[in-house]
């Protein structure tokens, strides 16, 4: 459903401040994947999900989705396939805009673009959509989007990057920015769209527990790589000491779970 294959980013390539961010990256997800992805600062997550989105090109490899090549595609005709969050609130919304307006533009994926959209049956269609969430948003359609909390803001966000299911949905620490209870409330609402929904899912988080307690795999990366891809019978059997351990063994950097458990 996924493959990436053989993908190599590097910063800066043949001058003295040249990096490589990822290095020969291989892996390949099915239908339904839902991989959690841990790590330390710099160990190449957010650079892997850039990537795949096109915000940043590629120097080597592939990615193919349902088969098809993504790789040269801009980053705006691979939107109309993959749907992302980002740890910051403020990102994926139209903040001027109304709670109506911004789902009647993220119910246009795929399609041409139109703002010819709003009508009284998408109005009952986005109420019974926002109810899910069970924020009380349904009852706010022409509330500014700029207005509301964090959480509201990042749950609101969550619904219209699934609005229209996406092929693959990127989750860049979603939940970070927000307190503990409202963090929690969002990974449940996200858990349980990603299930309904079957969509093939990466998830870059910093919390241990959340790292075992959501998803089918859990990926660890270090310096770029992909050092270890846990499936979904060996996550079962693991806590998070086994999770640390096999962190710290695989990197020898036993400083990083201080990190790592926040």
């Amino acid at each position: 459903m996924l493959e990436i294959k053989d993908l190599t980013v590097i910063f800066n390539e043949g001058t003295v401040n040249e990096k490589v961010a990822l290095s020969h990256i291989d892996f390949t997800l099915e239908q339904g994947d839902f991989v959690t992805i841990i790590g330390s600062n710099g160990a190449g997550k957010s650079t892997l999900f850039q990537a795949i989105s096109g915000a940043v090109n590629v120097s080597k490899g592939q990615i193919l989705l349902n088969g098809d090549d993504l790789t040269k595609y801009p980053e705006y005709q691979r939107s109309r396939y993959i749907g992302r969050l980002f740890q910051d609130p403020l990102k994926g919304t139209a903040p001027s805009m109304t709670i109506e307006e911004n789902l009647s533009l993220s119910s246009q994926r795929g399609k041409h673009f139109s703002l010819s959209l709003f009508s009284h049956k998408n109005k009952e269609e986005f109420r019974q959509a926002l109810k899910q969430l069970d924020l009380g948003l349904e009852d706010r359609l022409d509330t500014k989007v700029g207005t509301l909390s964090g959480g509201q803001r990042q749950a609101l966000t969550l619904l219209m990057a699934t609005y229209v299911t996406p092929q693959l949905l990127l989750l860049d620490e979603h939940t970070a920015a927000l307190d503990p209870k409202t963090a929690q409330k969002v990974l449940k609402m996200t858990s349980k769209i990603v299930h309904n929904d079957n969509i093939t899912t990466l998830m870059i988080t910093h919390n241990m527990e959340d790292a075992l307690k959501y998803g089918n795999k859990t990926m660890i990366m270090k310096d770029g790589q992909i050092i270890a891809l846990i499936d979904e019978q060996e996550k079962k059997k693991m806590s998070v000491d086994d999770l640390i351990h096999l962190y710290s063994s695989s990197t020898q950097e036993y400083n990083d779970r201080v990190l790592l458990k926040q």
